[in-house]
């Protein structure tokens, strides 16, 4: 029995009319006949009755309606729902990101994409970007966006998002609050707060380089992988911080942020897949981006 049969069938049960059903599928009437007999031999029984004008469906042929009926519905879905995935408009995508992430670009991306794509399963995940690489390249999530400062892989792509200068961010009733500007010279004998060394080197290496450039060894007070943290130990006074100007949307309590006098690196971020994933779902997803990134500038 193939889906032919089926279609046959269901077609000669809706029009109760041989010559009808054969038009409607586009074939001559004696095949259409005896491929209903081949289905009726095969299947055991009688389907139609014949011999009754207009034809009739036997007991049998009633049955087999509501379940070749109930077939070929479920059928003509899985076709439509592969054709849908074939042009990655539905199915699962799983995102990384840290939760300095979440006051750029990130969440604009977001809404878009899934206005897009409400079909889409989005499974996020909060991880730093040590470990977003890692969970990359063991394929537990298909891209991340992670503050990128180097990348010493070569199955892993990359596509910058933003790029951000840094501010400082400062105890509300710290002495430089009161300036417009903060001066990184003005910094030298403050304690800093910086993010883990082992994970974000290139970060921790050039605030190291910036405090330098400006005369000074800086004085590591605390080290923090999450920014709310940061924010945290900023606002109990343990030190500053140097961080992307996007943070300044985040308003904790005890915090004021304030413009570098200086010009400094700015903090790229980037979004992050493997080169060899061939996803037609993670493709619109990079489309989603690259439209957001045209409309940001």
């Amino acid at each position: 029995m193939e889906l032919r049969h089926l279609r046959y069938f269901l077609a000669v049960a809706e029009e109760l009319n041989f010559s009808q059903a054969a038009k409607r599928l586009h074939i001559a009437q004696p095949p259409l006949s005896q491929q209903i007999r081949d289905l009726e031999d095969e299947l055991g029984v009688q389907l139609l009755e014949r011999n009754k004008r207009p034809l009739q469906l036997t007991n049998a042929g009633q049955i087999f309606l509501k379940e070749v009926t109930t077939i070929l519905g479920q059928v003509d879905q899985a076709v439509r729902s592969a054709q849908r995935a074939g042009r990655g408009e539905i199915g699962r995508l799983s995102i990384a990101f840290s939760n300095a992430a979440t006051q750029s670009i990130l969440i604009d991306i977001l809404r878009v994409f899934r206005e897009r794509f409400p079909d889409i399963e989005l499974v996020l995940h909060e991880l730093n970007s040590f470990q977003q690489i890692q969970s990359l390249q063991a394929n537990k999530i298909d891209a991340g966006f992670v503050y990128l400062h180097q990348l010493d892989s070569t199955n892993i792509e990359y596509r910058s998002v933003t790029k951000e200068p840094l501010i400082v961010a400062l105890h509300e009733f710290h002495p430089l609050s009161m300036c417009d500007r903060v001066s990184l010279k003005a910094l030298a004998h403050e304690s800093f707060i910086l993010p883990p060394r082992q994970l974000g080197p290139g970060f921790y290496h050039k605030i190291i380089g910036l405090c330098q450039r400006a005369g000074f060894e800086p004085h590591v007070a605390h080290e923090a992988m999450w920014l709310q943290t940061v924010l945290s130990l900023v606002a109990a006074r343990v030190g500053v911080a140097l961080v992307p100007i996007s943070t300044q949307q985040l308003q904790r309590t005890g915090v004021i942020y304030r413009p570098l006098q200086e010009k400094t690196f700015d903090v790229e971020m980037s979004v992050i897949w493997r080169k060899d994933d061939t996803s037609l779902v993670l493709h619109e997803f990079l489309k989603v981006i690259q439209d957001s990134m045209l409309k940001a500038y």
